[in-house]
């Protein structure tokens, strides 16, 4: 069987609107790599389509699966393209067109014949996935693939447990190791020891070993284009060794890292068994991988002599493979591991177990292998990779051979592991997921695997505002072409319910943000009825909302992201943790006004320029002159209170009157003078006001360091970025104004052949900041000091009553859309600064990803991630109380790396009370009163324990204080507070609001201020 693409997708094509997210981790090279790969996915249970899932949406050139063996109901516990109606056809031929729906440029094929009898079938891929095979047929598959270099991954999931291996044979070369930018620097100075000195102490970011070239350097210059290996001597410090014969540096120069190939010499699978290299998933467990590595080859023993996997919680089964590993243990001497029974037998226990988190964990993983076998991106896993989360088991159920056994359901797998007691909790919890993008679709999918919610008290809410892009379908595994425009949080609710029936009217889909101007919607009676909270969000308000109102409502939070290859989970659980808001993401970085302005040195500070410059051209002044237009009040409002009335004022007048189009020849006009005016004009006047030759009062040259030297542009036609820049910027005018735009050649060069650009000559009278630390010159000139020069510009503007209903139309930023010119005039406004300052230029790719803010993404991450936090909801449903039973997680596929740590513990406080000292919890701790209480007893009620209020407050309303005058206390005293509240804030309690927050400041029984919890009434 085969799942043809569409006629009109060609195999390879790279659709940048499709993998947009993708090409930003990857890059084109190696997406053109993997467009070009056969792969082959030997299982299709829950982890062979899993990896089959995130290799689609990767991109590969085909895919074909095979797994001859019929679907069985408990396939159905993590396998997620599987129906009831399916058990006893064939895995591999129900799963191909259902998982061929995924990527229109990926066919999904099937392998009919015996795979294992004709061997050399495997020379025709690219790279080989097995997954859950006997050991005889991994070997025999490996070998022929070692032996042919075809790049091989296994993967196995047995319940709790899982294991990769990866093998690409001998010289496999990495392009490119770890998949960060190239580190580059200012040098500030370089002695003839060697020693480089970053400039103003900047951080290299170096490690030894790397290696680095050097260009700009003057005194040097035969330094410039040589390549160094380097040694860190300090964060701002390294040495390429004697570099005396090169002459003495004068000043200038940039350092650049190199990014050099390695090349990895891979074993084959026997012979890692016998002497296997480990990547440690968690250094809490050092001792596991060998001792899991001597388990699942005692696993696959019993399995051939049985011919079926040992039986949930069976002593007898579990004493015989604990038997099978004590002896293998002995075939590695002096590296034999010390063997743990209880952990082989629960390896042994759990075998049957088939977990759609596990799943997800070990598909996102060996499929990202998978990309690093195909495209040489990114380091490979050397080579096996053992983890298991036995901390997930639940401590408030038994388990036992009855309560484990298989009762012919789709959560067989699953209750093999848990037993039927855990599966009843688990189908009776009410989940809130904010968020149905790649996280919450990934979420929903195993949710919906392992039957949350299903019971007769479970309840699934989802809100997601969003509606789903084009963009999206490359990671957002639950939508498909024909849901494009459609909102996400349906979508996404409707296709889970396709795969797990039984949520059938357990989902609750919602459109609203979860914010403070949506209270009335997720009201108090929403957030108490909860069981937990997990968020796919990707913002930092939302997710310290969201964080927030679990904290007042004592709900377990699951906060997770990714970041490219890169990402996190964070376990947030009443009274045992610290929330998200107590460490939060650094903040987004910024650049310095006066860089942007006069001084850039890199592409993202032309990048930047030229964002602002699309906003101050397109967008700011329609703004404006609809305002003018509209508003009675504007012209009073603006010279009221805003700081820069003279420019928004001039900026009306400009785009009414002085730059107000008639024709599209009349746009082009403009756009021709815009050019002349940034890329000729003001660098004249920067160079006249600074010239090459400049020097500062210390006596170094003005021009070194951060600051390059720029030289003005001559206008070319031929040259492609002048005319890009002429033709967006004349579009986007003429959008602004209504106007028929084109994009005809001849039209322009007739236009701009026709015109007079006027010559320049700079004044005297600009004055241009030198740096930050110096004060702004023309922040006074935004304000008016002459009246008379203000009445002159307001009459100069047209009456807005002259002008009824006339409206600019505002250019509304759109990264997506090739089409509207967005990126052509922000990739062209950029490099032509980069041209003035020499900087190198960026291709529209890599400018629509910084000026687009585009978060890189890939589905192997999301996949990952999600199963890590699906672990811990495990823990969460069992209710475990104790911090070391959590963890959370932090990945770089990359590298790669897992580690893990236990949460931060909330923090404590203590105060001191008439009965002794008294700790509190800071984030989970508040007192509690009834809303019947007056102002004067809550005061009373806090004196009985010791703290004697100064202020009493409700958010910006001062309910009490101490320093009040005596009518105002006695006015407010004995008042019910939440009348109190509604006297002072003169607004009455919304109908949805149970409970006020007030906030103290005290005095403990010693007479020192201390922190106390907040308090909380119940108005209701």
């Amino acid at each position: 069987m085969q799942i043809d693409p569409p006629a009109d997708a060609a195999v390879g094509t790279i659709d940048e609107g499709l993998y947009s997210r993708q090409l930003y981790v990857l890059g084109h090279e190696a997406m053109k790599r993997m467009s070009q790969s056969d792969v082959l996915i030997v299982g299709m249970k829950g982890l062979g389509v899993e990896i089959a899932k995130n290799i689609c949406l990767a991109g590969v050139k085909s895919l074909t699966l095979y797994d001859p063996y019929p679907v069985e109901i408990a396939d159905l516990s993590s396998q997620y393209f599987l129906q009831e109606a399916d058990v006893g056809k064939r895995r591999d031929e129900v799963t191909a067109p259902r998982l061929g729906e995924l990527n229109a440029y990926t066919p999904v094929l099937v392998h009919q014949k015996d795979l294992f009898d004709d061997i050399s079938a495997l020379s025709r891929f690219k790279t080989v996935v097995i997954t859950e095979t006997s050991l005889e047929l991994q070997l025999k598959a490996n070998n022929f693939c070692h032996e042919n270099r075809i790049p091989y991954v296994y993967a196995e999931v047995r319940g709790l447990f899982g294991n990769i291996f990866c093998d690409f044979g001998e010289g496999f070369v990495v392009v490119d190791p770890n998949g960060e930018s190239p580190l580059s620097g200012i040098v500030a100075g370089i002695d003839t020891s060697g020693l480089v000195t970053a400039l103003d102490e900047t951080r290299h970011g170096f490690e030894d070993g790397d290696h680095v070239v050097f260009n700009e350097v003057q005194g040097m210059e035969d330094l410039n284009g040589v390549e160094f290996e380097l040694e860190v001597k300090g964060p701002y410090t390294f040495s390429i060794g004697d570099v005396s014969q090169y002459g003495t540096y004068l000043r200038g120069g940039l350092f650049t890292q190199v990014k050099r190939h390695k090349i990895i010499n891979f074993q084959s699978q026997t012979e890692q068994l016998a002497k296997p290299e480990f990547l440690i998933s968690d250094y809490a467990k050092f001792d596991r991988p060998l001792q899991l590595h001597v388990g699942f080859q005692a696993l696959h023993q019993f399995t051939t002599e049985h011919k079926r996997l040992p039986r949930p919680m069976n002593n007898e089964d579990a004493a015989e493979i604990f038997k099978y590993a004590t002896a293998i243990a002995e075939t590695y001497g002096e590296e034999k591991p010390e063997l743990s029974e209880d952990l082989i037998k629960e390896l042994s226990f759990q075998a049957r177990g088939d977990l759609a988190p596990m799943c997800a964990v070990f598909g996102g993983w060996a499929a990202q292998e998978v990309v690093k076998g195909l495209s040489g991106k990114f380091g490979p896993l050397v080579q096996h990779l053992y983890f298991d989360s036995l901390e997930s088991l639940p401590k408030s159920v038994t388990r036992s051979e009855e309560l484990c056994r298989p009762l012919g359901t789709r959560y067989d797998g699953q209750i093999a592991v848990f037993g039927k007691e855990f599966q009843d909790k688990i189908a009776n919890m009410k989940q809130f997921l904010v968020g149905a993008g790649a996280i919450g679709c990934e979420m929903l999918k195993n949710w919906a695997m392992i039957g949350l919610a299903t019971g007769p008290n479970g309840q699934i809410s989802v809100t997601d505002m969003d509606s789903i892009e084009k963009s999206n379908l490359n990671r957002q595994f639950l939508f498909r072409p024909k849901d494009v425009g459609k909102l996400k949080s349906d979508c996404a609710a409707e296709a889970v319910q396709a795969m797990n029936p039984e949520l059938n009217g357990k989902i609750t889909t919602l459109r609203d943000r979860v914010g403070p101007d949506t209270e009335n919607v997720f009201d108090e009676d929403f957030w108490e009825a909860l069981d937990g909270v997990t968020n796919a969000l990707d913002n930092v308000d939302a997710r310290t909302y969201v964080d927030r109102r679990c904290v007042f409502f004592k709900k377990p939070l699951l906060e997770s992201g990714t970041l490219g290859t890169k990402g996190n989970t964070q376990v947030v659980m009443p009274g045992l943790t610290e929330s998200y808001s107590n460490s939060q993401d650094p903040p987004e970085q910024s650049f310095p006004m006066c860089t942007l302005r006069s001084f850039p040195n890199k592409i993202e500070h032309t990048i930047a320029w030229a964002r602002e410059l699309f906003e101050s051209s397109f967008v700011q002044p329609a703004e404006n002159v609809n305002l003018y237009l509209s508003q009675p009040n504007f012209l009073e409002a603006t010279l009221k209170h805003s700081g820069n009335q003279k420019q928004i004022l001039e900026t009306i007048r400009d785009y009414l009157v002085f730059a107000k189009p008639i024709t599209f020849e009349e746009c082009i006009v403009w756009a021709r003078l815009e050019f002349e005016k940034q890329y000729n004009n003001n660098i004249q006047q920067l160079l006249f006001n600074f010239p090459k030759d400049s020097v500062t009062s210390s006596g170094t040259q003005f021009w070194s360091g951060p600051k390059r030297s720029p030289d003005p542009l001559v206008f070319n036609w031929l040259n492609e970025t002048h005319s890009e820049f002429v033709k967006a910027a004349a579009n986007l005018h003429a959008f602004n104004y209504g106007i028929k735009g084109s994009m005809d050649d001849e039209t322009y060069k007739r236009v701009i052949d026709q015109m007079m650009v006027p010559d320049f000559t700079p004044s005297s009278g600009v004055k241009i900041q030198a740096s930050d630390a110096e004060p702004d010159p023309n922040a006074s000139t935004q304000r008016f000091d002459d009246e008379d020069e203000m009445i002159v510009l307001v009459q100069s503007l047209p009456a807005p009553s002259a002008m009824a209903g006339y409206r600019l139309t505002k250019v509304d930023f759109e990264k997506d859309d090739d089409t509207n010119h967005h990126m052509d005039f922000i990739t062209a406004a950029s490099n032509l600064r980069a041209l003035n300052y020499d900087i190198p230029t960026a291709d529209k790719h890599k400018t629509k990803g910084i000026a687009g803010k585009i978060i890189p993404a890939i589905a192997t991450t999301t996949s990952l991630v999600t199963g890590l936090v699906c672990l811990e909801l495990y823990k969460v449903i069992d209710g475990k109380n104790n911090l070391d039973d959590y963890k959370n997680a932090f990945i770089n596929l990359a590298l790669p790396f897992i580690g893990f740590g236990e949460p931060v513990a909330s923090p404590k406080g203590k105060y001191l009370s008439p009965s002794g000292e008294v700790e509190f919890d800071k984030i989970w701790d508040r007192f509690y009163f009834d809303y019947e209480i007056t102002l004067q007893e809550l005061l009373d009620e806090m004196k009985k324990k010791g703290l004697v209020c100064s202020m009493v407050s409700c958010g910006v309303s001062l309910l009490y204080g101490s320093f009040f005058p005596q009518k105002k206390l006695q006015d407010r005293l004995h008042l019910k507070l939440r009348k109190l509240v509604e006297e002072v804030s003169k607004k009455p309690v919304p109908p949805h609001t149970r409970n006020l927050i007030l906030e103290v400041c005290v005095d403990d029984e010693t007479g020192e201020d201390v922190e106390v919890p907040y308090i909380c009434v119940r108005v209701k």
